[in-house]
């Protein structure tokens, strides 16, 4: 697709953008192919296609694409419950999150060799989309619950045992896992809500002067910003501000330079290239939520918003340049976008 969305005017999610986000992945969470999996065969038999591992999740080039592109399609639609893909979206949200399918995903992350798939960041977003059914009138969340249940184990189990967190700009984040976790879990698993905090706390707490050595060529996450954002999310303002302080000292004087200064894209048709663009989006997303829980005279936050702005204004335009980007760009975006910020 060559179509493009222009910068932004207002930095909030428009229905225009949101009928045109909606259209964009409603078209793509039961596209099969091309699809990568994350999945290791025990035999001969475990060959099968992605529709017969996964009954739900095989569409969006990957498991965890699809887990979200589900979710910003029942976001979209509960924010512009009037857009023309809302009848769409409903009738393939109730053809696809069924016990009898939910069944088969579980399934097949219950076999042995399937205990690291798609771990931490795709159970993360399972969670994601597990919260966000909950505020539908349907009957989906209900349906989602075991599936759910079990991404929440299997992640306390995993927290539990990870003595270093990944500070990485991919998949493996431990910080952007435990945000998403965090929003799941609140309302429903203590033990889990007080694990992330332990584990936040001992990995981060003491942080300081961060140098902001990003991006890396293929990153999609800020190392630096989703450790912000996530401590944003666990410390009262006054607490999270003494530690943002000194987490990046310089940030008044828009250092370190790197976290002010969007990515360059140099092939949005290579798909670990076109992750660049993703990071863009989430920068503008954790820029916008750390300027939020900051105080309002903070010294940065001018100069934070004016860098989500830039970050924003770099990638908007090439959602939908390549399927590369286009089967994952859009929940970015949305994350961005959305005034609630409530992940």
């Amino acid at each position: 697709m060559n179509d493009t969305v222009s910068p932004l005017v207002h930095e909030s999610i428009t229905p225009a953008l949101a009928a045109r986000f909606a259209a964009s992945t409603a078209g793509h969470v039961t596209r099969e192919f091309p699809y990568k999996a994350d999945h290791v065969m025990g035999g001969p038999q475990d060959a099968l296609r992605p529709s017969a591992l996964h009954p739900i999740f095989h569409g969006s080039f990957d498991w965890h694409s699809c887990c979200h592109g589900w979710w910003q399609l029942l976001r979209l639609m509960r924010l512009f419950p009037g857009i023309d893909a809302a009848p769409t979206i409903r009738a393939l949200a109730d053809a696809s999150f069924t016990p009898e399918k939910v069944a088969g995903e579980l399934a097949y992350f219950q076999r042995p060799l399937s205990a690291g798939s798609s771990r931490p960041y795709g159970r993360a977003w399972l969670l994601a989309l597990h919260a966000e059914a909950s505020r539908h009138d349907a009957p989906w969340a209900a349906a989602l619950e075991p599936l759910a249940r079990h991404m929440a184990q299997s992640l306390h189990t995993y927290l539990s045992k990870l003595t270093y967190p990944l500070r990485v700009g991919t998949h493996f984040n431990s910080a952007f896992a435990c945000l998403l976790t965090l929003h799941w879990a609140r309302d429903r698993d203590d033990a889990l809500t007080a694990l992330i905090h332990e584990k936040a706390l001992d990995w981060f707490g003491q942080d300081r002067a961060c140098q902001a050595w990003e991006p890396g060529g293929d990153e999609f996450l800020s190392p630096a910003l989703s450790e912000a954002m996530l401590m944003s999310r666990l410390l009262d303002q006054p607490a999270f501000a003494h530690w943002f302080d000194a987490f990046l000292p310089d940030i008044a004087d828009r250092q370190p330079a790197t976290l002010f200064t969007p990515a360059f894209v140099s092939d949005r048709s290579d798909g670990k290239i076109a992750h660049l663009d993703g990071l863009n989006l989430s920068r503008a997303w954790c820029w916008r939520g750390i300027a939020g829980r900051l105080p309002k005279n903070h010294a940065a936050r001018h100069g934070i918003l004016a860098a989500a702005r830039a970050h924003l204004d770099a990638a908007l335009p090439h959602l939908f340049d390549d399927y590369m980007g286009e089967h994952w760009l859009a929940t970015y975006a949305l994350l961005a976008l959305d005034p609630a910020q409530d992940i």
